[in-house]
């Protein structure tokens, strides 16, 4: 593959991963943090201008940043993460889905999505 294709498919790529962990923050099936990530390592890859600014965002940037480099995540934020997963999925399997294997599933991710958050370093300040 030639590097302005190849280039062009990683931002690409990249692109349409922080769309995807955008959606994610909203609908709890789809996660945001491996989006994210992906689309640091694409841009990484591809674009140091792309790179730069996935990292410098006020909005996704400590957050990649802080994941990357293995800082954690403040207690609060974790609390607060694994409640809102709980109540959407809930709210979802309760009166979103009528199909058994559909609930199962979902609960099946909230398990991951809460032992992942759970096993997620504890940072003890709200630094970014």
């Amino acid at each position: 593959m030639r590097p302005t294709a190849k280039r062009k498919l990683l931002i690409g790529a990249g692109t349409l991963s922080i769309g995807l962990g955008i959606i994610g923050i909203f609908v709890p099936i789809l996660p945001t943090t491996p989006f994210l990530l992906l689309a640091a390592a694409c841009y990484m890859r591809s674009s140091e201008r792309f790179y730069q600014w996935l990292i410098g965002n006020r909005i996704f940037g400590a957050y990649v940043k802080n994941y990357i480099e293995g800082r954690g995540m403040p207690v609060r934020i974790k609390v607060l993460t694994i409640l809102l997963l709980w109540l959407t999925i809930g709210l979802t399997v309760t009166f979103g889905v009528q199909n058994t294997i559909v609930r199962v599933v979902l609960i099946c991710v909230a398990i991951g999505v809460t032992t992942h958050i759970i096993l997620i370093k504890k940072r003890k300040f709200e630094d970014s």
